[in-house]
């Protein structure tokens, strides 16, 4: 039987991106925070605060996987648009969720009140709930299988905390390291051949040149211990065999 594979897609929102003014800072967290939860990543979208942009994204990718996850565009200014986009995409309208206008009212009361400006990170598609953000009285946002994320990072990192163990996925997907002073042509083939040897295995080579050498890291993973562990020690001896110098944990 065939093991069920849980995807995510990631949408990256904001002209600031895409301007290169900020350099996007979410994709590694939300990745490694995907894959603890047994789901993995398959595509990565930067969009600008463009309606029909979002809304096209948004559409296209939480048709090909079973959560997608945005970040940016949920703040206080009139280019925040993503609730609006999502909301379209979706066929809902926009609505003020009753609990993150209390949040919002608690957390700005010693900080100049409630505004209209602040009023519209309360905002959420019909039928939305939240997501919880320790950092401020801005939440996150769940609407059925997409959730609405800080751009901020480290408000984006908390409120993935929020999230952790409540959404459905499968096994983590394991992964070891090894590295050799070689160009990766000159072991193509090995690693093909051990990748094929091996069932549930993925290989990944990340070439580099450091030191005035050539060399490489691969990289094995799969969601199965013994098989990982089997694919590893299959392509030491593999490597060693053709006089190559193995370092554990890469290089």
């Amino acid at each position: 039987m065939t093991e069920r594979i849980w995807t995510a897609g990631l949408l990256i929102i904001g002209d600031e991106i895409l301007s290169g003014r900020i350099q996007d800072r979410n994709v590694a967290p939300i990745a490694t925070w995907l894959n603890l939860q047994g789901i993995r990543l398959t595509e990565v979208r930067v969009v600008p605060d463009a309606m029909d942009r979002i809304v096209a994204a948004v559409n296209a990718l939480r048709a090909e996987n079973d959560y997608l996850f945005t970040t940016g565009g949920i703040g206080p200014t009139h280019d925040d648009i993503t609730v609006d986009a999502i909301a379209e995409a979706t066929g809902v309208g926009v609505e003020v969720h009753p609990k993150a206008r209390a949040a919002l009212e608690a957390y700005y009361a010693n900080r100049g009140g409630i505004t209209e400006a602040r009023l519209r990170m309360a905002r959420v598609p019909a039928g939305a709930s939240l997501v919880e953000n320790r950092m401020s009285g801005a939440p996150g946002i769940r609407h059925g299988n997409i959730f609405l994320l800080a751009g901020v990072p480290h408000i984006a990192s908390l409120m993935l905390e929020a999230l952790s163990g409540t959404i459905e996925g499968g096994r983590p997907l394991l992964s070891r390291t090894i590295g050799c002073w070689v160009p990766e042509s000159e072991v193509a083939d090995i690693l093909r051949e051990t990748e094929q040897a091996h069932e549930g295995c993925q290989i990944g080579s990340y070439p580099f040149f450091r030191e005035g050498r050539v060399g490489a890291n691969f990289v094995i993973r799969s969601t199965d211990r013994d098989r990982l562990d089997a694919c590893v020690s299959d392509l030491i001896e593999r490597l060693a065999a053709d006089g190559h110098a193995i370092i554990q944990d890469g290089i």
